[in-house]
């Protein structure tokens, strides 16, 4: 019998993946997928199936133009046909940005795509590409090399910095299936700050503003895994020194966050605080009614925790440290480096609530439920009329961890890609605002069979 290692419940795509997720969400872009027929409707079925039925964009999902490789250009090359298809997508088509990506085929054949791109960019179209190829990585990676090429290849050049400007990145739109309600949140608070935020994929940025990312005084980066290469990239070309910080979900993640951005920047030190106790003394205001009811239904949970590090770093500390909640496994599906999970490690045990959940790395969803069902067996006492001490429990991670929940007598909430159960428009966890939606959800799953 053969002895393969099969990858079960994935949680993401391949970086092509990602890119058309990336590409779709800049201000009325059109991304040109120079790829075979199979790759869009695949993407395009995987990103409304596991974004919360959120797929699509300007040009996105069913309507991208794409160059349809066929076995020809795979022999003779597909230069002339990705030609073609541009050519033809200027007459039905219009955009004020539009975007070349490539796949494995034709990443693999050689296609010079740069030797296409080029003359149009010299001609004064808003147009780049990034080489996207499945086989560069996952999701993650699409989304950061769509950033990279867009800081080197589009954004302006220029030497007059607007101190008081900033870009704002890190979520992967639709695979962050909250990413809209994330950012809004985020930028809400750093305009409170006093700043002019440019955060690219919301309805309130434009192609015009990004043209203008290079004159920024700071690029905060809301994660410190997803979207580094591309921090790393305006830093060489455009001299921008960038901030790399953890999702802030809660009143004390977001405090602290805003307080890095403020030290950053040198701003006021005295209008940051004022920020601070003004959202912090609101989000308590707002949360006390449900006090009573809480502590009187004995509403904490042992929790599990499933996601990408963006969300499960930050839901366990907001868990542990705002909610009062007993995080007892973190499972974290991204690729990292050894270097990587000892710091996240470290992280997550230091948690300010002093508990020190068990913290496992896998790209297999599969392997991290069977490591939270031990975990959970573990502590059953071993006689007597008690009944399991991990009782009652949550499991927060997609919808492929349902089957986790029933297992383990849990509630259950879908928070990390991919969010099949659940339809999601500007919904997000990040920030003050962020941490109250989210008590709301978990308590309403809690209560909502009473």
């Amino acid at each position: 019998m053969s002895n393969y290692n099969f990858i079960e419940r994935p949680r993401y795509t391949c970086a092509l993946g990602g890119a058309i997720a990336t590409v779709s969400a800049l201000p009325k872009a059109v991304p040109i997928l120079h790829a075979p027929p199979g790759c869009a409707s695949n993407f395009t079925w995987t990103q409304a199936g596991g974004s919360g039925l959120q797929v699509g964009g300007y040009c996105g999902g069913l309507s991208m133009p794409g160059s349809n490789v066929q076995e020809r250009e795979v022999v003779f090359g597909g230069v002339e046909r990705l030609e073609e298809e541009i050519r033809n997508m200027f007459d039905v088509m219009q955009g004020d940005l539009y975007v070349v990506i490539t796949s494995c085929v034709t990443e693999v054949i050689g296609d010079d795509v740069g030797s296409v791109v080029r003359p149009l960019q010299e001609q004064g179209v808003p147009i780049f590409f990034a080489e996207t190829g499945g086989f560069r990585g996952n999701s993650y990676q699409g989304y950061d090399l769509v950033l990279q090429s867009l800081f080197k290849d589009f954004v302006e050049k220029t030497d007059k910095k607007q101190p008081r400007s900033v870009n704002l990145w890190g979520l992967t739109p639709f695979i962050d299936v909250f990413w809209r309600g994330n950012i809004a949140e985020i930028r809400r608070l750093l305009e409170k700050l006093g700043l002019t935020v440019n955060s690219f994929f919301t309805v309130d940025d434009s192609v015009a503003k990004i043209r203008e990312a290079g004159s920024a005084a700071l690029n905060i980066v809301v994660s410190e895994v997803v979207g580094q290469g591309a921090a790393q990239v305006a830093e060489e070309v455009h001299g921008t020194p960038y901030l790399s910080a953890t999702l802030p979900v809660g009143p004390t993640a977001t405090s602290a966050f805003l307080r890095q951005v403020g030290e950053a920047l040198n701003l006021d030190a005295t209008l940051v605080e004022e920020v601070i106790q003004y959202e912090t003394k609101r989000y308590y205001s707002l949360l006390e009614p449900l006090a009573d009811g809480f502590n009187d239904i004995d509403l904490q949970r042992y929790a599990v925790i499933i996601g990408d590090t963006n969300y499960a770093v930050s839901l366990t500390r907001f868990l542990a440290d705002d909610l009062g909640w007993l995080p007892e496994i973190v499972g974290i599906t991204d690729i990292l480096e050894e270097e990587q999970q000892a710091q996240i490690t470290g992280q997550l045990r230091k948690l300010a609530s002093g508990l020190a959940p068990e913290v496992i790395f896998h790209t297999d969803g599969s392997v991290i439920a069977d490591a939270a069902r031990t975990h959970w067996r573990k502590k059953q006492p071993l006689a007597g009329k008690y009944t399991n001490p991990l009782n009652p429990s949550f499991v927060i991670g997609s919808a492929l961890d349902r089957e986790l929940a029933k297992d383990l007598g849990a509630g259950h909430l879908s928070v990390s890609f991919p969010v099949a159960n659940r339809a999601v428009i500007s919904r997000g966890y990040a920030g003050y605002n962020g941490g109250l939606t989210l008590i709301e959800d978990l308590i309403s799953t809690i209560i909502i069979g009473r």
